[in-house]
């Protein structure tokens, strides 16, 4: 081996020495990381819950022709404001106005009738008392009376149907409301029962909405309970998402729950002076829940693995693990947790994309009152 080779292996195992020599860098040899880490509490606080709401005028009627004819005239416009009575398509009426002529002629007959047998009636009972005729007339005599004066009842019902079918002929409106489609123009041939129009009386509304079983059973204790009460008041989201400018309130509960869905109805009533809310429309009713006593977190300190919600929590050692719980609903910045942690827990709040389980960590504590104030401030 020349001289060159020898010092050329040399070289190499010197290098092998000294890389064994050299310590390892590992995680063991780190110093802790440094992470801020808080406490579930027990606060008090409120959730709002949106339902979707089908909502109806205080009145909404449909405006039906009674009779049969061409329509005349109308008085009304499509979108307009018509107050009760008001004259809205008046129908042709002439035949209608011949029928009272009719009635009230078949009317005095009867009457004038009666009038003549009411006098042959007094005859009669004159020549029985000088016995000039028997009983048998006078018992004649009275049943024809009878019989006229049916009549005459009879022809007043008659008179009094003419003029109801004629007064049909002019259709007003039953109460203050708002005119929507006119389907027929002036000169239209209606039957009996054709819809000219609807009216709805918007100047109120109802908002009807479903909610399930085990939301009416979590909240019965609460605002349900009581939902007559002041603080039941509830908020309409229209369908730009913006808010209704007056507050409402839940003004009846269903007796019963639809089996089919499960769920059971709510009818909520809100003030529309504006009108600005229309049979038919749609919307979101939202409720404030007060959940009183609820065990809180914040959102940041979780993470999701396979549908399952976890934290990282800091045992006596201060070493890191994972730790699954069950969030009973989500709130702004927090989630209210239901089973898995107690307020004893210590969990990482931020930087939990850095943390492993199993390393060793150093703490800073935070007070989660605090972390709530800034959450609030976001």
């Amino acid at each position: 081996m020349t001289t060159k080779n020898i010092l050329a292996l040399l070289s190499i195992c010197f290098c092998l020495i000294a890389s064994a020599c050299t310590p390892i860098d590992n995680e063991q040899t780190k110093t802790p990381q440094r992470f801020p880490i808080t406490s579930p509490i027990y606060i008090d606080t409120v959730n709002y819950i949106n339902y979707v709401a089908d909502i109806q005028a205080l009145k909404n009627v449909e405006i039906r022709a009674r009779v049969k004819g061409y329509i005349e005239k109308i008085h009304i416009d499509e979108g307009q404001k018509v107050q009760r009575g008001q004259v809205l398509f008046s129908i042709s009426n002439q035949e209608y106005k011949e029928e009272v002529l009719t009635a009230n002629a078949m009317l005095k007959s009867a009457i004038a009738e009666a009038k003549t047998a009411e006098l042959n009636l007094e005859n009669v009972k004159l020549l029985v008392s000088k016995s000039t005729v028997s009983k048998t007339e006078q018992d004649m005599a009275e049943a024809k009376l009878d019989a006229l004066l049916a009549k005459i009842e009879e022809a007043t019902s008659h008179k009094a149907t003419a003029e109801l079918r004629l007064s049909y002929t002019e259709i007003k409106a039953p109460f203050d409301g708002i005119i929507d489609r006119i389907p027929y123009k002036m000169g239209s041939l209606i039957d009996e029962g054709s819809l000219l129009t609807t009216l709805s009386d918007n100047k109120e509304i109802f908002a009807y909405f479903h909610i399930s079983e085990k939301e009416y059973l979590d909240f019965s204790n609460g605002i349900l309970r009581d939902y007559s009460d002041d603080d039941s008041d509830v908020t309409l989201i229209l369908a730009n998402d913006t808010e209704h400018p007056h507050d409402g309130s839940i003004e009846t509960i269903g007796g019963e729950f639809d089996n089919s869905v499960g769920s059971i109805t709510f009818r909520a009533r809100f003030p529309n002076p504006e009108r600005i809310l229309k049979h038919g429309a749609s919307g979101k009713v939202k409720i404030r829940q007060n959940l009183k006593k609820v065990l809180v977190i914040p959102q940041k300190a979780t993470f999701e693995i396979q549908e399952k919600i976890y934290v990282f929590v800091i045992d006596k050692d201060n070493k890191v693990k994972m730790k699954s719980f069950i969030p009973k609903l989500r709130i702004p910045h927090l989630y209210v947790v239901e089973a898995g942690l107690n307020d004893s827990d210590r969990i990482i709040y931020e930087g939990i994309q850095d943390v492993k389980e199993g390393m060793i960590v150093e703490t800073d504590m935070i007070s989660q009152k605090n972390i709530i104030a800034d959450l609030a401030k976001e």
